[in-house]
């Protein structure tokens, strides 16, 4: 079980704001069968006491490995040191015992943090052993490197059916859209189970026309040959189509970053967010690509978000239409004291691919109360993302926000 707090906001409230909005979190805790570290400067130590009838944590995250003072270049907005945001977590599917873990380490006030940093267990989450990814200066990008960027954000990790580790990265400079800034998509691979690393490969970069955001990566859990990533790519007025880059080498290469969707609404502007490729791994369709994301479509002030599904059977080189699964009618957290809105994950779905072709999507939705408070809503797929069944909420105190 990850404990976590995840930050999120779609990129369009982010740049109404002029930056990128990103918030702390929590530390990453792993539900294990024991704790503590071995005691060297990059490892985590003992986990807090435990309570009657817990479950040992071991803490994967600690004290910050970035060097004291350093800023990426960048002056502005408040570091906050040791704070670690949006983490996720791989499990080998050749050896349990082998998570892999990444994060923000220091968080920043206006967008982004630091470093990425990654933690690796072989033993099933007792004791972890942390590095820094050099997909930003303060994660130890040299200059005229692909990561030479002021800062670096949504991390992610994937594991493929081979055992290569893969991680994926948002790195950038300046204030998005704003002259001189720049944004990257950045992917590592492992081939030691997460012990050491690639230099990192850029699958996009642009300057300040265009504005990279809210990466998933997918090793293919069929085929080690696939791995698959995709993103949203804003410009200027809002729109935001689905990018896919992808490897048929086990990340060794990768194809030319390319289109996929580009969402269109009559008299306004509309982007993608959240995308995230599932992979069928049972069934008549096994191998199939499910891509799930949330459309926002705004003409004037008022906005409008969808979750859609999009399909592939040739891993990848062509798309069918978007099938919308159902209205995304989430309201957001808000703060029970002041009412100010907290920013959170409702505008990220979660995906998952289950046995016999089915597809399962959940998210916050508000339909459930007039619009007053979110539930978890969960929709099913039982024909590889052709139909899907009406929202329910699975939440069972319905008169408090989930």
């Amino acid at each position: 079980m990850l404990a976590a707090m995840i930050n999120l906001c779609p990129a369009s409230l982010a740049r109404r704001g002029g930056r990128i909005c990103r918030s702390s979190a929590l530390a990453l805790l792993l539900v294990a069968c024991g704790g503590g570290g071995n005691g060297d400067d990059h490892d985590v130590g003992s986990p807090p006491p435990i309570g009657p009838g817990d479950t040992t944590r071991s803490v994967a995250s600690g004290p910050t490995l970035v060097a004291p003072g350093c800023t990426g270049g960048r002056s502005s907005g408040t570091v906050f040191v040791d704070a670690e945001v949006e983490p996720a977590l791989a499990v080998s599917p050749l050896n349990p015992d082998l998570l892999v873990g990444s994060w923000q380490q220091d968080r920043a006030s206006n967008g982004g943090a630091r470093a990425l940093a990654s933690a690796v267990s072989v033993d099933g989450g007792r004791t972890w052993q942390r590095a820094l990814h050099p997909m930003s200066r303060c994660g130890g990008a040299l200059a005229g490197s692909p990561g030479a960027h002021e800062r670096a954000s949504d991390p992610w990790v994937d594991i493929g059916p081979g055992g290569t580790v893969f991680m994926m990265g948002l790195a950038f400079s300046g204030l998005n859209f704003a002259a001189g800034s720049s944004s990257a998509m950045l992917v590592q691979r492992s081939i030691d189970g997460g012990r050491t690393w690639s230099a990192p490969t850029s699958l996009q970069r642009d300057g300040a026309e265009r504005f990279n955001d809210k990466n998933t990566l997918t090793a293919d859990p069929t085929d080690s040959r696939f791995v698959y990533a995709v993103w949203d790519r804003l410009d200027g007025a809002g729109n935001g189509p689905t990018l896919l880059a992808r490897s048929v080498d086990g990340g060794a290469s990768w194809e030319p970053a390319r289109e996929i969707f580009v969402p269109q609404v009559v008299g306004g502007v509309s982007q993608t967010i959240a995308n995230r490729i599932v992979v069928l791994t049972d069934g008549p369709e096994r191998g199939l690509l499910v891509n799930t994301f949330v459309q926002i479509d705004t003409v004037g002030e008022r906005s409008a978000a969808a979750l859609r599904v999009m399909r592939s059977a040739d891993q990848g080189l062509s798309w069918s239409a978007p099938v919308t699964v159902a209205q995304h009618l989430a309201v957001g957290t808000r703060d029970p004291e002041t009412g100010n809105p907290v920013r959170d994950g409702s505008f990220v779905p979660g995906a998952a691919a289950g046995p016999g072709g089915q597809l399962w999507l959940a998210w916050q939705d508000a339909r459930y109360s007039n619009g007053a408070r979110d539930a978890i809503a969960v929709s099913r797929s039982a024909d590889g993302g052709r139909t899907w069944t009406p929202p329910v909420a699975v939440n069972r105190a319905a008169d408090v926000a989930a």
